[in-house]
């Protein structure tokens, strides 16, 4: 991964006069796995720079720009020949909107080491929702910046991923504690704001009580002459951070006693690493600095030598606070390093791993009818089965019931219902963060909802999965075309029960074949176990929904299966949805087909390559002889020992025929058509399947018996 980091405009990048940004941004990306691939990018007059991979922009004022600006479009020209995978903006978000303008389809994360409230480009409402429309990933450096970036933003901005927090990082060197000296240290500004003259007043009031205690104050402030004066308080003026480190290491007892919400507080964080007894107010984000620590209950000139005393006083307090202090520290350079590339890991553009065995398990948000409205008349469907599957494979999935949300909630504002369906997508999403969301035949759901949630979660895959035929001759060709296609640019995975290579209309990268699911919950008869009193079985319904023969309604298959009967003689049919004899469902199907030796799989419109409906399922599931046409190539996964295969009408009427009269043959293809089916299309393979493919990862694929890789 190509990355480049931008400064702010003048941030000293050199040991000579560094600021916290460019320490911090020093110290992790020695330690990062994208050290070699990133590239800093700042200004700063001094010679002498750190030693990682650094470019100096100098940018001249002009007379109508800023040099912020004159700056930032210097870093976009050379960005134009660089073409980064990343860019990573330190602290400065109005540079993001001069970014964006300039660059096209970049990724960014932003990085705020102080108030966003009090930063150009941050500041807004409106400021903010951009910066969160933008940004890949935005970094706090503590959880006080990041509730104040989320101050008056919708409830929507507060949940999501796109903001975290990782605090700054410290050396945690050897030091030993009985190596400590009687000495008080403050380093920082030294003005009212970093409440330097609350301890100066304290610690000339400690050095009178105690001689054998000395005061070192580190830290400079021209513009706030606050001075103080005692033979044993030292004032060093600015020192390098090296002599800061050297100065924790002898130092007792650290103080940081700020007025001003400090957004972490770097001087607290590195006294603790080096084993001193800390002492902080309570403001912003100084509490997120230690794991132990005395924190001010009020600031004041009283209680910060009140706690110093009782430090000094109590020896004993003192060592076990600096040994809790320096043994419990965990924010090393290491540690914070790891979590920055582990955000630039998720970048979807980097290509990750994706190890079946030992991946996290994945949250999934299964869109589709679950038709909770129908009292379980449609429960056994295709969307129960691939959920029962993805449930086996141990993951955790959240049905959401498209159908029965916009029946619930139409109303004179919302007509369709469609408004509250994708509003309650979004909350949602918001609440679960899915990894996947897997559509079935969601065609309310918004194509502009989801490609904004891909946006928002941008580790999130989407896959579709669809069942009706999509015969160029056969019912709704066009409607169900389009109702693919309208998610084809936003979707990660395709998944159709018709074979892509004869649909013309496909992108077929991201277009998969899927075989109808079963499931031994659902499909648990085998009939090829029983004496049945049927020989054929066939249902079909003029809508399932409706559950109900509609009298104007007409199918083709009608005629079919009565050209059939009249060719069959002495052959038992069990038919049902046609010639005045209602559709069944759910317990009622079941116990009905049970008592059938052979059911026919016919589908409507002309047969075309791997399609059927879940009707095979049905069949073939519960242990009856199949029926199927030759033309629906089923014969490139099962022999003609576990289906029966038949050219035209007549050939279908001899192969019924010479089956009803051999039982012996009937139940042996019967049982050996079940056991492939269950073993082969179950709805975990097939679940697993989907997962595999819209992650797009060759795992395995053998076992995916209808996939040609």
């Amino acid at each position: 991964m190509k990355i480049s980091i931008l400064l702010p405009y003048k941030e000293n990048f050199s040991p000579t006069y560094a600021g916290a940004v460019s320490l911090f941004i020093n110290d992790t990306i020695k330690l990062s796995k994208f050290k070699h691939t990133t590239t800093i990018y700042g200004y700063t007059e001094y010679k002498k720079r750190f030693k990682s991979k650094y470019v100096n922009i100098e940018a001249s004022k002009k007379f109508f720009s800023s040099s912020n600006k004159e700056y930032v479009k210097k870093f976009i020209s050379i960005e134009k020949n660089n073409q980064s995978d990343l860019i990573e903006i330190h602290n400065r978000p109005n540079y993001l909107n001069f970014l964006t303008n300039g660059l096209n389809k970049r990724n960014y994360i932003l990085y705020f080491h102080n108030d966003p409230l009090s930063m150009s480009g941050s500041s807004s409402i409106k400021d903010r929702i951009f910066l969160l429309k933008n940004c890949y990933r935005i970094i706090f450096n503590s959880n006080w910046s990041k509730k104040r970036f989320l101050e008056k933003m919708s409830s929507d901005a507060i949940n999501s991923e796109k903001l975290i927090v990782i605090h700054q990082s410290a050396s945690k060197n050897k030091i030993n504690i009985k190596n400590k000296k009687n000495i008080i240290t403050f380093v920082g500004k030294l003005n009212r704001s970093k409440g330097y003259d609350l301890f100066g007043k304290a610690v000339i009031k400690i050095l009178k009580k105690y001689k054998n205690w000395r005061v070192y104050i580190a830290g400079d402030e021209p513009r706030d002459k606050i001075d103080f004066n005692h033979d044993r308080l030292i004032k060093l003026g600015f020192i390098n951070h090296k002599e800061i480190i050297n100065l924790y290491k002898l130092t007792s007892i650290a103080v940081v006693c700020s007025r001003w919400e400090e957004p972490f507080g770097r001087t607290s964080l590195e006294a603790s690493a080096n084993g001193c007894a800390v002492i902080i107010s309570n403001r912003g984000g100084l509490p997120e600095t230690l794991t132990n620590g005395i924190i001010l209950k009020k600031l004041s000139v009283s209680e910060i030598y009140e706690r110093i005393d009782k430090l000094i006083l109590n020896k004993v307090k003192r060592q076990d606070l600096q040994k809790l202090s320096y043994k419990n520290f965990y924010l090393t350079h290491k540690y914070v390093s790891s979590q920055i590339d582990s955000v630039r890991k998720s970048l979807p553009s980097y290509p990750k791993p994706f190890l079946f065995k030992n991946e996290k398990k994945l949250r999934i948000l299964h869109i589709t009818n679950f038709n909770e409205r129908h009292n379980g008349r449609l429960f056994f469907n295709t969307g129960r089965r691939l959920n029962n599957g993805f449930i086996r494979l141990g993951h955790s999935v959240l049905e959401f019931s498209d159908r029965d949300i916009v029946s619930r909630n139409k109303n004179y504002r919302d007509l369709s219902g469609s408004k509250t369906l994708n509003d309650k997508l979004i909350k949602t999403c918001y609440h679960f963060k899915p990894d996947l969301i897997v559509l079935g035949h969601a065609d309310m759901v918004s194509v502009d909802i989801i490609d904004n949630l891909k946006s928002e979660y941008s580790n999130l895959k989407i896959a579709q999965w669809f069942l009706d035929p999509l015969n160029v001759n056969g019912p709704d060709f066009e409607k169900n075309k389009n109702r693919i296609l309208n998610k084809m640019d936003v979707i990660d995975g395709n998944f159709l029960t018709t074979s892509p290579d004869v649909l013309k209309f496909l992108n077929k990268t991201n277009s998969f074949f899927i075989p109808n699911p079963c499931d031994n919950s659902i499909e648990t008869l085998s009939n090829y176990k029983n004496n049945c009193s049927n020989d054929v079985f066939f249902a079909l319904s003029h809508g399932v929904h409706r559950g109900k023969l509609k009298s104007s309604a007409t199918d083709d298959r009608e005629v079919f299966i009565n050209k059939l009967i009249n060719k069959c003689n002495n052959v038992r049919f069990d038919i049902y949805g046609m010639n005045g004899v209602q559709p069944i469902w759910a317990d009622q199907y079941f116990k009905i087909i049970s008592n059938s030796k052979m059911g026919l799989n016919l589908s409507r419109g002309d047969p075309i390559k791997y399609y059927s409906s879940d009707r095979i399922t049905q069949i073939i599931g519960n242990g009856l002889v199949t029926l199927i046409d030759d033309k629906t190539f089923y014969r490139d996964f099962f022999s003609d020992k576990e289906m029966v295969f038949y050219s035209n009408l007549n050939n279908l009427a001899e192969k019924i025929q010479k089956i009803s009269k051999d039982e012996k043959l009937r139940k042996q293809i019967g049982k050996n058509g079940k056991n492939k089916y269950m073993k082969y299309f179950n709805s975990s393979v097939v679940a697993d399947f989907i997962i595999n493919k819209t992650f797009d990862k060759n795992f395995n694929l053998k076992k995916y018996i209808w996939h040609k890789s």
